[in-house]
């Protein structure tokens, strides 16, 4: 019984991002979707002694109205110092900040990438690593999609010889469930809920923060906050 997941890459995604990866046998990462601005694809939150904060991946969008992810690019390389800084500047007093810290300063310092998706991809396949995630990745490039938005998942779904999909649920806006069943593949939705409280800096604590933020203050014992390693 093999389980797939299909989502956009993010940009340093929260915890219930690698939560998904982890609960299935493959993940497919989403890239030939239309880019969507103020998403993201480009950004996510760290904490900081003033509330949280936006870090935003400057990317080309002027003009490119249907342009897909993978086609993003990004418009100024001085996001790489400016992201590192502002990380080193709030997180560097966690617990946990300097077992990671070459790691993410090689991540962000010496990335060459100038294409978002690249960029993303990194960070992700790193992280995974950090965690243990042993989760196989695939780009949709991969695949010869067909036309419809269920349509589309489910062919990929098939391709990859599965037998139940895992999906984020914000997608039950637009699901089809015929569409599924009449390919006999499984539905199931992710419960984002319940995540436990960990020692997160600058209360009050937040959930919708990147993954770093659980990683450097709780290091090996992130698994313990999150639910597809508290089976």
């Amino acid at each position: 019984m093999k389980k797939v997941a299909i989502l956009q890459s993010n940009y340093i995604p929260w915890k219930g991002y690698f939560d998904l990866i982890n609960m299935v046998d493959e993940f497919i990462l989403y890239d030939d979707m239309q880019y969507t601005k103020r998403d993201w694809r480009n950004r996510n939150k760290i904490k900081t002694p003033k509330g949280p904060q936006w870090l935003s991946i400057p990317v080309e969008v002027k003009g490119r109205y249907f342009q897909k992810i993978s086609e993003t690019k990004i418009s100024d390389q001085s996001w790489k110092k400016k992201h590192w800084g502002s990380i080193v500047a709030n997180y560097s007093k966690t617990k946990h900040f300097k077992e990671y810290n070459d790691l993410f300063e090689e991540l962000y310092l010496n990335n060459s990438e100038d294409h978002l998706s690249l960029v993303n991809y990194n960070f992700i396949i790193a992280i995974n690593k950090i965690l243990g995630i042993q989760t196989k990745i695939r780009r949709s490039s991969e695949f010869n999609l067909v036309d419809g938005q269920t349509e589309k998942l489910i062919q990929i779904c098939t391709d990859c010889n599965a037998s139940t999909y895992l999906s984020g649920p914000a997608a039950r806006e637009y699901f089809d469930y015929d569409v599924a069943k009449n390919a006999e593949i499984n539905v199931e939705w992710m419960d984002y809920s319940g995540y436990l409280e960990y020692d997160q800096r600058f209360p009050p604590f937040e959930h919708g923060v990147t993954i770093l933020d659980l990683i450097f203050n709780e290091g090996p014992n992130a698994q313990a906050y999150m639910k597809s390693f508290c089976k």
